[in-house]
């Protein structure tokens, strides 16, 4: 039996927790919160996980940082990085792919557009 992708949610911001894990856990997958960077940082030292759905702006440790820590670590290789942010400028989206995001989503996004997402980005590859 396929193990069940583990997603972490990281966000500072509690409804936008509630909403997604909820999503995550109504289309079946293993669900883990961080709600803040630290506690991101800690959860992906210990845990390998399919999807990290990443907030950018925390008041600790931002999205950018965790990001750049996930992809520093080799055994992590296989995580994918989605960030959400209310940063939608050109810049902020480039400065996501430059820490090493598989894909960035401005903030409100659509959570039919973001289950798509995910389940494109733990498709395995052929």
């Amino acid at each position: 039996m396929p193990t069940v992708p583990h997603i972490l949610i990281v966000d500072d911001e509690p409804n936008i927790v509630m909403s997604l894990e909820f999503l995550m856990r109504k289309n079946g997958y293993q669900v883990s919160i961080a709600r803040n960077g630290t506690e991101a940082l800690a959860a992906i030292d210990a845990t390998a996980f399919g999807v990290v759905l990443l907030d950018i702006m925390m008041p600790d440790v931002d999205g950018y940082q965790v990001c750049r820590h996930l992809r520093q670590r080799p055994d992590r290789a296989g995580t994918r990085v989605i960030m959400l942010s209310a940063k939608s400028k050109e810049i902020d989206v480039q400065k996501g792919y430059d820490a090493g995001a598989d894909l960035y989503l401005p903030k409100p996004f659509s959570t039919r557009q973001l289950m798509e997402k995910v389940k494109e980005l733990l498709a395995p590859t052929a």
